[in-house]
C-alpha cells in the first residue's frame, strides 16, 4: 500500500530526530574518550610510561617486633636491637646474582667461602625469595649501599630488628635463643605463617623463646612496593606496620638470678629459689652457662665445639633436665610416708650399729660407728641411714613412691622450658613395667635413702621442700603476666597431710641447721628472724667395695672430678613463716655439708635481704670469706624498668 505524503514527513522527522541523537551520543563518546586521553597524556604521562616499561605492583611483609621478656621487677632480660642488613633477590637481579654480587663486593668485604657459599644459596632457593647477604653492618656501609642501590638490581638494604640478651648468660637456660627458621622447622609445622618465609627471620629455638612462640612473635606488616621490569624498586605506595609480639613477664627476679650464677661460680651446678606461698620461681639457675647471643649472630664451630666438649655440659639445662639421686633429701619423704602410714610415730625409735643385715648383704651408714637410737627429729638432723633402712621395710616402696609424688617428686611440672625431666618415684608397677622384674627388698632400702631407683631434678627438690615448708600443694610458675595480663595464681590446695607429722619433719629440718649435731650447723643463718631449716644430701655416683670399706674408703678429693659424689642442699626460711625454698645441686661436688650447704645459704640470704647477703646473718667465723667472695663478684646493676605495653 502507497504511503500517503503525511506519513512520508512524519517518519522523515522521527529519523532525523534519532540521527541527532546518535550523532549526540557519538560526540560525548568522543569528548570523553578525548579528555580522558588528554588526561592520560599530559597528567598522568610519567606514571602509565613506567607501568608501560614493565612495572608491576609487589605486596612485602614487614617482620614484626619480637615481644620483650621482662624480670619480675620489669627488667628486660630478651629485648630487640637495630640490625642493618642488605637482601638479594635472584628474580629481581634477573636471574644471574653473580655480577651483583661482584658489584656490592666493592662496597662491603665479600670472603671468597661467602660467596661461594651464598651461590649455593641461591641455586638451592627459589628465585623469588630474599637471600641475605649481610647483616650487623655498621651504618656507612649500610648508607654506602643504600646510595647505589640504583645500580645493584635486586638488592635491598634494610633496617630491622635482632634478639638480644642483655644479661648474656645469666638467664640462658630459662629464655633460650632464637634463630634463622630452619627446613626442619618448617616441617614441623603444619601451615607454616608466611613471615616465616622472611630472609634470616628468628624463631624461638628453646626455653621460653619457643615455647611462647607464638606470643613473642607478633603479626607481620604489609608494604606497597612498586618494581619496574628489572626488579628494581622504584617507590613505596603504601605501608601498613604489624604488630609487636606480647611482653611477657616472668617470676624471675634478675638480680637474685645473678646473684645464683656468680655465688656457683665454675661449679657444675643448679639453683632453684621458690615462693613458698605461691609458686614463683624467682631464680632458676644453671651453672656454667653460655651467651645466647652468639646463638643468635651464628655461633662459630670452635665456640660451639668448646661448648659440647666442656665436661661440665654449660648446654644442659641442669635445673629441669638433670635428674639426680637425691640422697638424703628424700628422707622427708620417707619420714612423711612412715608417719602418715601409722606405723610410726614421733615416739619411735630405731637402733643404728652402723648398717642393717638384709639377705646375706650389710647396707652401712654414712657413719661407720653408728649413731646409737635415733627418733625421727634425730635422724634427720644427723641423717642416719638406718633409721630409714628399718623404715623402709616396715612401709613399703609403694608408700613411699606415693608420697613422693604427692610432694612433687616424679612428676613432669608444666613450665614453659625444654626437657622438663620426670623424674622417678619407683613403685612396685614401675619396676614390672620397665624391667619386668619384682620388687626386692634391696630396691626399698636403697631408695630409703635416695639411691637406686630413684631421681629427681633440683627443680623437684625445691617443689618438695616448699610443699612441707607450706603444707599445700604449691604449683612452680615460671609467668607472671602476658601484656600486663597477670596470670591468675589459684589457691594451693592442702596435701592432706597430719600438722603434727608436717611439723616432725620441719623440726628434723630445722636441726639440721641448728642442732648441736646438726649435719648442715655450720651453714646456718644466726639471724632469728631468718632462722633456717634445711637438709643436706650426698649421693653415690660408684660403689664402694668391701675391700675398699675394709681398708677405708676413698675421700672424694683423692679421686677424679668426673667420680666425686653429687652434694645436694634443699632449705626453706623463716621457720615460722616460710617465704622461700631452695635447692642446690653440684654434681660431683663431695658432700652436702660443705659443698651445697653454703651456696644454698647465701642465695636464700639474697632473696630475704633483697641483696647482697648481710655478714651479720652469718657465723663470725665466716664473714671474712663471704665479703671477700662478694668483693671479687660483678654484680648486676639493672637500669630502670620500661614501662610494660597492655592489651587489657
Amino acid at each position: 500500500m502507497r504511503k500517503s505524503p503525511r506519513d512520508t514527513q512524519d517518519g522523515t522527522r522521527r529519523i532525523g530526530r534519532r540521527g541527532l541523537m546518535l550523532a549526540g551520543i557519538q560526540l560525548g563518546v568522543v569528548t570523553t574518550l578525548g579528555l580522558r586521553l588528554r588526561s592520560m597524556q599530559l597528567d598522568h604521562a610519567e606514571e602509565y610510561r613506567l607501568l608501560s616499561d614493565g612495572n608491576s605492583i609487589k605486596i612485602r611483609l614487614l617482620p614484626p617486633a619480637r615481644g620483650l621478656i621482662l624480670d619480675r621487677n620489669g627488667l628486660v632480660v630478651a629485648g630487640n636491637e637495630q640490625n642493618y642488613r642488605v637482601t638479594l633477590t635472584r628474580e629481581e637481579a634477573g636471574g644471574d646474582v653473580r655480577p651483583v654480587l661482584d658489584r656490592l663486593s666493592q662496597l662491603i668485604p665479600i670472603s671468597d667461602e661467602r660467596m661461594a657459599e651464598l651461590l649455593e644459596e641461591f641455586s638451592k632457593r627459589s628465585a623469588i625469595t630474599p637471600i641475605v647477604l649481610a647483616d650487623r653492618l655498621s651504618w656507612a656501609q649500610f648508607s654506602s649501599i643504600a646510595v647505589n642501590a640504583p645500580s645493584l638490581a635486586g638488592v635491598t638494604p634494610e633496617s630491622g630488628l635482632s634478639r638480644s640478651y642483655p644479661r648474656a648468660g645469666d638467664l640462658a637456660h630459662v629464655l633460650g635463643y632464637v634463630g634463622p627458621v630452619s627446613d626442619y622447622d618448617l616441617s614441623k609445622i603444619e601451615d607454616p605463617d608466611p613471615v616465616l618465609m622472611l630472609p634470616e627471620f628468628q624463631l624461638g629455638k628453646v626455653g621460653v623463646e619457643t615455647k611462647l612462640e607464638a606470643d613473642l612473635r607478633g603479626k607481620a606488616g604489609t608494604r606497597r612496593v612498586e618494581v619496574n621490569s628489572a626488579g628494581r624498586e622504584m617507590r613505596e605506595l603504601g605501608r601498613q606496620e604489624g604488630e609487636q609480639g606480647a611482653t611477657v613477664q616472668l617470676t624471675v627476679d634478675a638480680r637474685l638470678q645473678n646473684y645464683a650464677a656468680q655465688r656457683m661460680g665454675e661449679e657444675s651446678a643448679a639453683a632453684v629459689v621458690m615462693d613458698v606461698q605461691n609458686g614463683d620461681l624467682l631464680a632458676i639457675c644453671s651453672s656454667p652457662s653460655f651467651d645466647p647471643n652468639k646463638f643468635v649472630r651464628g655461633i662459630s664451630s670452635p665456640d660451639y665445639r668448646a661448648l659440647m666438649e666442656h665436661d661440665h655440659r654449660p648446654l644442659a639445662d641442669k635445673t629441669v633436665q638433670g635428674v639426680y639421686p637425691p640422697g638424703s633429701t628424700f628422707k622427708m619423704v620417707v619420714l612423711l610416708a612412715g608417719l602418715e602410714s601409722g606405723l610410726i610415730n614421733s615416739g619411735t625409735r630405731f637402733y643404728c650399729p652402723g648398717f642393717v643385715e638384709v639377705g646375706g648383704r650389710r647396707f652401712h651408714c654414712w657413719r661407720r660407728g653408728g649413731h646409737g637410737t635415733m627418733n625421727p627429729i634425730q635422724s634427720l638432723e644427723q641423717s642416719c641411714d638406718v633409721f630409714y633402712y628399718e623404715l623402709a621395710q616396715r612401709i613399703g616402696i609403694d608408700r613411699i613412691g606415693a608420697m613422693a609424688r604427692r610432694l612433687g617428686v616424679g612428676i613432669q611440672h608444666d613450665l614453659p622450658m625444654s626437657a622438663v625431666a620426670e623424674g622417678i618415684a619407683p613403685d612396685r608397677a614401675w619396676k614390672r613395667a620397665r624391667y619386668d622384674q619384682e620388687w626386692l627388698i634391696g630396691d626399698s632400702i636403697n631408695a630409703s635413702i635416695g639411691q637406686g631407683y630413684v631421681l629427681a631434678s633440683p627443680l623437684q627438690l625445691a617443689v618438695m621442700t616448699a610443699r612441707v615448708a607450706s603444707g599445700r600443694e604449691v604449683v612452680p610458675r615460671l609467668i607472671r603476666a602476658l601484656d600486663g595480663i597477670a596470670q591468675q595464681v589459684p589457691e594451693a590446695a592442702s596435701l592432706g597431710l597430719s600438722e603434727e607429722h608436717l611439723r616432725q619433719a620441719r623440726d628434723g629440718m630445722d636441726a639440721v641447721m641448728n642442732g648441736a649435731r646438726g649435719t648442715a650447723r655450720r651453714a646456718r643463718i644466726i639471724a632469728d628472724d631468718w632462722r633456717m631449716a634445711g637438709k643436706t644430701g650426698t649421693s653415690q655416683v660408684r660403689n664402694i667395695t668391701a675391700a675398699e670399706r675394709a681398708r677405708g674408703v676413698i675421700s672424694n678429693d683423692q679421686l677424679p672430678w668426673n667420680r666425686r659424689d653429687h652434694a645436694l642442699f634443699v632449705c626453706y626460711a623463716p621457720v615460722h613463716a616460710p617465704r622461700y625454698a631452695v635447692s642446690v645441686v653440684v654434681e660431683h661436688g663431695g658432700g652436702g655439708s660443705t659443698a651445697a650447704a653454703p651456696i644454698g645459704r647465701d642465695i636464700l640470704l639474697f632473696a630475704l635481704e633483697g641483696g647482697l647477703p648481710p655478714l651479720e646473718a652469718v657465723p663470725s667465723d665466716q664473714r671474712a670469706a663471704m665479703e671477700a667472695r662478694h668483693n671479687a663478684m660483678h654484680l648486676y646493676t639493672p637500669e630502670p624498668p620500661r614501662p610494660t605495653r597492655s592489651r587489657a
